[in-house]
């Protein structure tokens, strides 16, 4: 039977910038090898099919691909199915916030949208905290992998960490935006690694006030050579701000720039929000765009 399909692109406001997404609408009846299949077919980073709720008052439950695996989550299916679900309501005005709870195999995500005219704003809430999963590997293996030199990793109180909120990473510090440019993954270099964790090289972003960082994701093992946006790893990188910054009580508005080496420049926010020295939420915001729809006929 035919099926809707639509794309956006997500942590963005402009078209053909950001991270491209498909969204399999009237998914019920699509098995886990047709869901792969259809995902290698659209090969974006990650392609969502929307499903009916397991609770009713919720909006939809979402299964998420990449080319080759499925996740239990990832930020930017999550929001640009959220913008997408909120502009086809049709429940309110352009002006009014959309709230409702969007499924996933990670847990439920309460999901806030502005719709707009073919675009929105929106923001989510973690249904998890980061989890930090223990030191990186040594400045030279990272650099090996990575094609710089030992020296250029770390800067600050920022040294190499794993952390995960779903999806698990290995964030790599990088000592500047023009090394973050350099960077290049080596395959074989990467594997000598020892883990699959993808890869997720920051650095400080000078451009603008309070805290910047720009940002490049590697993911060779999952079929995404480099991500433009990445959601779930903005989560976890709350986790990374908790280790090696002092952050005191209150909210914190962390700003991730992302995609601008392969011309997809996203922009995702994260807030966190501390009390008595204890991470007690995060949320993830951004924007997206509609850019096509169609029909698939198989």
């Amino acid at each position: 039977m035919p099926r809707r399909f639509v794309t956006l692109d997500v942590f963005t406001d402009t078209a053909l910038t950001g991270n491209p997404l498909a969204v399999v609408l009237d998914a019920e009846g699509l098995d886990t090898p047709a869901m792969q299949a259809l995902a290698a077919e659209f090969n974006l980073s990650e392609t969502v099919f929307v499903l009916p709720p397991e609770v009713p008052r919720h909006r939809a439950r979402l299964r998420i691909f990449t080319p080759v695996a499925e996740l239990p989550f990832a930020g930017h299916p999550t929001l640009g199915t959220a913008v997408l679900l909120a502009l086809q309501d049709g429940k309110a005005a352009l002006t009014d916030a959309v709230a409702f709870g969007l499924e996933t195999t990670l847990g439920t995500l309460a999901c806030v949208v502005e719709p707009g005219d073919g675009r929105g704003t929106g923001r989510f809430k973690m249904p998890v905290l980061p989890e930090y999963l223990g030191a990186g590997p040594e400045a030279e293996a990272l650099a090996a992998a990575l094609g710089l030199d030992p020296a250029e990793i770390g800067f600050g109180r920022h040294v190499p960490s794993r952390h995960g909120a779903g999806p698990r990473f290995l964030f790599v510090p990088v000592a500047s935006r023009e090394a973050l440019d350099r960077a290049r993954v080596a395959p074989a270099a990467l594997d000598a690694l020892g883990d699959p964790a993808a890869l997720y090289c920051y650095a400080p972003d000078p451009e603008g006030l309070g805290h910047r960082y720009q940002a490049r994701m590697f993911a060779p093992h999952l079929g995404v050579a480099e991500d433009p946006a990445t959601g779930s790893a903005a989560a976890a990188f709350s986790g990374v701000m908790m280790q090696f910054e002092p952050l005191g009580d209150g909210e914190h508005d962390i700003v991730l720039r992302q995609g601008v080496a392969m011309g997809r420049p996203s922009t995702l926010g994260v807030q966190l929000c501390i009390e008595a020295g204890v991470l007690r939420s995060v949320e993830i915001s951004g924007g997206a765009v509609l850019v096509s729809e169609g029909r698939l006929l198989v």
